[in-house]
């Protein structure tokens, strides 16, 4: 060390908009063709190598399932100890790198993704997880840059602090990463999770194993690239395609594991969670647990709300990225004085949306995932049109004769207890249920009690004692709480993301709490005239 490394807080990286005319829109475009025009091979990155196995599987856009982006190469057990031990081979060396060697790797990746790359990580979101080019950009562009740079910031911050020392002495504090390896597990919904689960761990000295949902591979191999260019070391982050039971089948059970940094859905967590238990006492540390899983995040009116901000907030919250965001808005609570108006407007909008592939800028609303998720969806919906209890506002379409595609649905439940109002679904299905106007404290009780989760929430709300009192009665329904907007958009380093109950343990990505779990203290003191003779002078 020689001498002390100050990292400012960053800004939040400028949303690009893709209007016409634009010269961002223009390059998009000739890289979303030049994407089209290729099938690309892709390996696993274990260690220094490129890994290929021959056991490849197709990426198709899920708007356009005719169509063949890529091969990615599959891993089996024996890839999941050979990343486990490139990782730990990495490890020593890595954990003794100078920080401001490794905070720079990461400063460059942000900025290597927010120039050259940054056509190329939206694109490959795009098409490989059919976002539009507005989701992209404040995803696989912006969310991720400012977690690399807000993290370096952060983590430049936790460094500083120190412990006092009395006189004679000098105490000190010295973050060491954890002893073992760190095992991301990252979803489709967004690339730039997919990149900051694997990369918060590893900043902080770790070394990683990072399994990718399939269907997010093709815009994580491009991250990968973008990281080595960057100049980080081999073996340090080590990205692997293998199914969730056998990467926990060898992670979980590894003397070595030091934790997880988890996004995906509850059931899973809770199995690993499990697993985690039972091996406890193989283990060389206990290990760190972080995880973000289900929600089903509500919005709830009051009586003195503006229905065209209600509305607004519904559009863009239960169904922009398709409903696949975990804090998108899928159950709605609306009073009963304005719930024709708000319904009317609902339906209007609805159904000005254009919807298709992500190529066609004027698209809104693109596919969803994958078949299994499609066909998931139909099924609730097809049980609602059936249910004498329920009414479909609009929507209730689906078609994946091309390309996964299900029209945006309103549905109207009169039992605030029906099931879609409850489970999450994770599609673009939105629950709506109209209570008494008079009757905002008893539907604040629903909002609280209707379902496990606690993510994300929404008030809505001119009266200010209103807003105050939701506030107070729904502080442990939701991690991140919104006041007069929808419940979805949360930005790096202004709104730390997570939430609690059955969402997660609400370890705040994009904020200083969640780098402490990738950190284990060691406290050091030192005395400068050491004692030689134990008596006290109370012993006189």
């Amino acid at each position: 060390m020689l001498g002390y490394f100050n990292y400012p807080l960053p800004q939040n990286e400028p949303v690009l908009n893709y209007a016409p005319g634009s010269n961002e829109r223009e390059i998009l475009k000739k890289v979303l063709d030049e994407l089209r025009s290729q099938q690309i091979d892709i390996p696993m990155y274990i260690g220094s190598g490129e890994v290929r196995t021959g056991d490849t599987k197709p990426i198709h856009p899920p708007h356009e399932i005719a169509h063949t982006l890529a091969h990615f190469h599959a891993g089996n057990e024996s890839h999941v100890h050979q990343a486990i031990d490139a990782a730990l081979r990495a490890r020593e060396t890595w954990a003794d790198m100078q920080w401001e060697t490794r905070a720079n790797i990461f400063l460059r990746a942000a900025d290597l993704i927010a120039t050259k790359y940054r056509p190329y990580m939206n694109g490959t979101t795009m098409l490989g997880q059919s976002k539009n080019a507005y989701q992209a950009e404040i995803d696989s562009a912006c969310e991720i840059i400012d977690f690399l740079r807000f993290n370096v910031h952060f983590l430049g911050e936790i460094y500083k602090q120190q412990p006092i020392s009395s006189p004679g002495m000098h105490n000190r504090l010295e973050y060491r990463p954890l002893e073992g390896f760190v095992l991301a597990i990252t979803p489709f919904n967004f690339t730039a999770i997919g990149g900051n689960l694997p990369t918060s761990a590893a900043m902080c000295g770790n070394v990683v194993v990072w399994k990718p949902a399939n269907t997010q591979i093709y815009s994580a191999q491009m991250f990968m690239r973008i990281l080595k260019e960057a100049g980080l070391p081999d073996g340090v982050i080590n990205l692997i395609y293998v199914d969730g039971p056998t990467i926990g089948k060898v992670c979980l059970a590894h003397r070595d594991f030091g934790g997880v940094h988890f996004t995906g859905s509850t059931g899973v967590f809770n199995g690993m969670w499990k697993s985690i238990g039972e091996n406890v006492g193989n283990y060389r540390s206990y290990p760190r647990i972080v995880g973000e899983t289900g929600g089903k995040d509500f919005v709830i009116a009051h009586k003195s709300a503006d229905p065209d901000v209600v509305v607004t907030a519904l559009l863009r919250g239960a169904f922009e990225f398709q409903g696949q965001k975990c804090s998108a808005a899928s159950r709605a609570y609306i009073p009963s004085n304005i719930a024709e108006s708000v319904k009317q407007k609902l339906i209007a909008g609805v159904k000005s949306f254009k919807i298709g592939g992500v190529e066609d800028f004027n698209n809104f609303i693109n596919a969803v995932i994958d078949e299994k998720s499609f066909d998931k969806i139909k099924t609730y919906i097809d049980n609602a049109k059936k249910d004498p209890g329920v009414n479909i506002w609009v929507g209730g379409n689906a078609d994946k004769s091309k390309g996964y595609f299900i029209d945006p649905t309103v549905i109207e439940a009169t039992d605030p207890g029906y099931i879609t109002m409850c489970d999450e679904i994770f599609g673009p299905v939105l629950t709506v249920h109209v209570y008494d106007a008079e009757k905002f404290e008893e539907a604040l009780d629903l909002v609280d009690s209707t379902s496990p989760y606690a993510l994300t929430g929404a008030v809505i709300a001119q009266d200010r004692h209103a807003v105050e009192f939701a506030t107070q009665k729904l502080r442990n329904a939701a991690g991140n709480f919104y006041i007069n907007d929808k419940p979805t958009g949360a930005v790096v380093g202004q709104q730390p993301f997570g939430g609690a109950r059955a969402s997660g343990t609400n370890d705040k990505a994009g904020s200083i709490l969640n780098l402490y779990r990738w950190l284990s203290a060691r406290t050091i003191k030192e005395t400068f005239n050491p004692p030689t003779d134990y008596h006290y002078p109370f012993q006189g």
